[in-house]
């Protein structure tokens, strides 16, 4: 019988389940889609979480409603429950991207078909023997009164042939699935499988090793039987659709049909592996030390490749920092244990891409991009692994007998200092059977956060550190200040309170059209008058703290009685609007230049200006500027009408795709914004323009690097454009006049350059031209001391560091024996001396060294220098000084 390749296993799979009805659905992206509370897809039902949820009945494709689903689907662990990190690599079956073979039944099918179809699909089609198999179910729980399944265990016995002793009951731990704490949730059957020799099973039987974490007998495939909704007191109610949920790790799969004691053993990851073992010269399977670290390679590339084809990039937070400690543990076997010093992975993801190439072809459609971001993390991180190495080398060299602990100032500084990940710094420890102090280390880390949030807060006024004002109100905290904002920039209201604050005048208002600095756009200005009574207060300041809208007003009111107009500085208003659309309007464009992996990391929305942090792992090319500024212009042309819908629940606007930020705590409501549903559709608090034609024109100023993997446009928009774009012209038209020409400045100023260019080569001939009749002079001129030493010695004029040098080795040539040279220079503008000496093979012999010399005759100019003996540099902050080095050279020479 013929050995099934990885390709025909799945395509097995699929054809089985299409047979009985299913639907095969695409993987996912390993990145969630609007779901910003999960890192990373880690099980198979994450993308059909809605319909479990009861928000979606069944799946839709191509205007049909399935209730019977198929597929697989990429997951990534390396983090929280299922985190196997450590263990990836040392053993063979660990990895941190797998794929997760799954039928799903939504309300359909339930127990009866599932183990029936995967008792078929094990033995009937693909061979297994059916005495290597058990079965397990759910033996109850008297906490939950939940009885055992004898349902699924009945249909075992009933629906295969499978011996009665191998079905297992076990209890809640293994054979009662959870999505969290409250939820879906059901009994599930798990199959396992007893690959050990039939000489072992004779003296073993298999069902006292299942569930026994032996290798050998181990879970191939779970099947889920979602018929409970969990509530937040703990208890069970049953659903009103019962579902199927299995799930079939594919590599485990691939390996027991393939006849492989290892997953890596199989043609899954047989092309990597022998890439990576051409590349290193070296041969999988014949070293421990070699083979794990090309496993850990091979690994670690599938989930950095996979993971960012599917939007994630390297940074140092969230699902970006998993992505590059991943990446960087890799780097750091093939560093250490495979001598490979220089960026290589790139080189894998071309295997990678055209081995996936039919099931997973978003991977060679994104190579090119994958490529370049892999190359550049990789390439960043060696720069500094070398030097981490050594360090960590010599930190743990020099503790002492007893100490068994690397101290988390020592973690610290090989994550600060060399990007070592900590969990890097611990795999290293733990090979040397060391520790790390985690307390001290994360201490450290949060005191940087806690900096990095100070400076990096966009600052908007002057005090941006506001006190906690909910002891100064007795008004309960989100009572205060319903915002009109939305729909007027005029509110009538009443004064709730006034209060002093830290010598500031802080009013709370019953209404208010103020909008309070949040999500990256500044607060509103304007006044806050009585009629009445004629007083006006000018609001200089508004801030969302503990749930009250305050108002900072330039004084105290004499009373706060009766109706007050609170009114915001339209004007300013109305910029602000335009650059938090124009903001908008840049985050879809800048996705769709650079790629899906561009996400928001800060923001700052001025009446003069925005400022956009994101993703990124190179600088932003021109052409790329171009274009991006072209797509926001082209959209603020279409004068594109905003669709605003307030008081949306939060699953409404992740099923619609609204773009929400990682990390970011949302209400259980939410404000949507959109812009074209088919380019940009953001959760905002914000206030915008009523159309995209207000914004008027988009220009962007810079673009810089605000930190690895970050990058920064700054832009300005309406009339603050409208300006910026005259002071252009402006300062051409100056440009053109000053050099004198109507035609292209560009070119002129090129011809000017190259002129100066030659210009200055043709003075620094003259200088040294200049130089060597100078020296030409001090040498025919040249006296000897007193014991017979020739000293040439003199300033040169308008000379540097590397004349004197050039005329010291040529002056060696020239002088034979006997001979000393001392060269003075100066630049007066920069108050800086540069001295040089050189002394013939001759005198050196006899103990006179130009080093020594040097650095003598350094300190009459204030300064200091050495190099070798024939010939050393010395600088100094005296020019004037530099007759009496002469003379002191005189002196030292006798």
């Amino acid at each position: 019988m013929s050995v099934r390749s990885s390709h025909q296993i799945r395509r097995d799979f699929f054809e089985f389940f299409r047979e009985k009805k299913h639907i095969i659905v695409e993987s996912a992206p390993v990145v969630p889609e609007n779901d910003p509370t999960l890192l990373f897809i880690n099980a198979g039902m994450n993308p059909f979480k809605p319909i479990f949820l009861g928000e979606e009945q069944g799946l839709k494709r191509s205007g049909k409603q399935w209730q019977r689903a198929a597929n697989t689907q990429k997951c990534i662990r390396v983090s929280g429950k299922h985190n196997d990190l450590d263990e990836v690599g040392h053993d063979t079956y660990h990895h941190t991207l797998f794929e997760m073979l799954g039928n799903w039944s939504f309300g359909d099918y339930f127990k009866k078909e599932a183990i029936a179809w995967a008792w078929e699909l094990l033995v009937d089609r693909w061979g297994l023997e059916p005495d290597r198999l058990y079965a397990t179910v759910f033996e109850g729980d008297d906490r939950d009164g939940l009885p055992a399944d004898e349902e699924a265990a009945g249909l075992w016995a009933s629906e295969t042939p499978i011996a009665k002793d191998h079905i297992l009951k076990y209890g809640k731990a293994d054979n009662f699935w959870e999505m969290g704490d409250t939820g879906p949730c059901g009994p599930c059957s798990e199959v396992h499988i007893d690959l050990r020799p039939d000489a072992e099973r004779k003296k073993v039987d298999g069902a006292t090793l299942v569930n026994q974490d032996d290798p050998r007998v181990m879970e191939i495939w779970n099947l889920v039987f979602i018929q409970f909704n969990r509530q937040k007191d703990g208890s069970l109610n049953p659903l009103p659709a019962r579902h199927v949920d299995t799930g079939m790790g594919f590599e485990r799969i691939v390996a027991v049909l393939q006849g492989k004691r290892s997953n890596y053993d199989t043609d899954i990851f047989t092309p990597l592996l022998d890439a990576i073992s051409k590349r290193a010269g070296v041969a999988y399977g014949k070293a421990e030390q070699t083979d794990i670290a090309m496993r850990v390679v091979a690994d670690h590339i599938r989930a950095v490749s996979f993971a960012v084809a599917d939007g994630a990039a390297p940074s140092n937070e969230d699902r970006g920092y998993v992505i590059r400690r991943i990446l960087r543990r890799a780097s750091r076997y093939a560093w250490d244990r495979l001598n490979i010093r220089e960026a290589f992975m790139a080189e894998l993801v071309d295997v990678l891409a055209e081995q996936f190439a039919d099931v997973f072809p978003e991977l060679k459609e994104k190579k090119r991009h994958v490529t370049k971001v892999v190359t550049s993390e990789e390439t960043s991180f060696l720069r500094t692994l070398d030097q981490g190495i050594a360090y960590f080398n010599q930190m743990t060299e020099s503790m002492s007998g007893g100490q068994s602990v690397i101290s988390g100032d020592d973690a610290f500084k090989l994550h600060d200092t060399y990007g070592f990940p900590i969990d890097l710094t611990e795999l290293m420890a733990r090979e040397r059977g060391l520790k790390v102090d985690h307390e001290r280390f994360h201490e450290l880390m949060e005191e940087q956060k806690d900096r990095a949030r100070k400076a990096g807060k966009f600052k908007s006024g002057e005090d941006d550190d506001q006190p906690d004002l909910s002891r100064h109100f007795s008004t309960s905290a989100g009572t205060g200040s319903e915002f009109t904002g939305y729909d007027e920039r005029k509110s009538t209201c009443r004064i709730l309170e006034v209060q002093d604050v830290n010598g500031r005048t802080a009013v709370l208002l019953d209404r208010t059209p103020f909008y309070a600095e949040s999500g990256g756009q500044i607060s509103d200005t304007g006044v806050l008058a009585n009629p009445d009574s004629g007083v006006t207060l000018n609001v200089k300041d508004v801030a969302d703290i503990a749930g009250h809208r305050v108002h900072f007003v330039d004084k105290m009111p004499d009373s706060r009685e009766g109706t007050w107009i609170a009114a915001v500085d339209a004007d300013r208003r109305a910029e602000i609007e335009r650059h938090h659309t124009a903001t908008h309007l840049l985050h879809a464009a800048l996705r769709e230049t650079l790629g899906n992996h561009v996400a928001q990391r800060g923001s700052l929305v001025a009446p003069d200006r925005l400022r956009f942090d994101f993703s990124h792992y190179e600088p932003v090319t021109q052409e790329q500027l171009d274009e991006i500024e072209q797509r926001v212009n082209e959209k603020v042309r279409q004068n594109i009408p905003m669709e605003e819908e307030r008081d949306v629940p939060i699953d409404e606007a992740k099923k619609r795709g609204a773009m929400m930020l990682f990390g970011e705590k949302y209400g259980e409501r939410v404000r949507i914004v959109t812009f074209d549903p088919d380019y940009s559709v953001e959760l905002c608090g914000g206030t915008h323009v009523d159309a995209t034609g207000k914004v008027g024109y988009l220009r962007l100023v810079s673009e810089s690097s605000v930190a690895a993997g970050i990058r920064r446009l700054e832009a300005v928009s309406g009339s603050v454009a409208d300006t910026y774009l005259r002071s252009e012209k402006h300062m051409l038209q100056n440009i053109r006049r000053q050099i004198g020409t109507s035609g292209q400045p560009d070119k002129e100023i090129e011809r000017l350059m190259e002129e100066r260019k030659q210009l200055e080569k043709e003075l620094s001939r003259m200088n040294r031209l200049k130089a060597g009749l100078r020296f030409d002079e001090l040498l025919s001129g040249a006296e000897a001391t007193e014991g017979g030493i020739r000293l040439v010695a003199g300033e040169i004029e308008d000379a540097d560091m590397n004349t004197l040098k050039q005329l010291g080795y040529d002056g060696l040539d020239k002088a034979g024996e006997k001979t000393v040279i001392v060269l003075g220079a100066r630049d007066e503008e920069k108050g800086k001396a540069f001295l040089m000496a050189a002394v013939t093979d001759d005198l050196i012999a006899s103990g006179i060294k130009a080093g020594e010399l040097v650095g003598k005759l350094a300190k009459t100019v204030g300064g200091g220098g050495g190099g070798q003996p024939n010939l050393a540099t010395a600088g100094g902050k005296k020019p004037d000084q530099l007759q009496k080095v002469f003379d002191q050279a005189k002196d030292e020479l006798g």
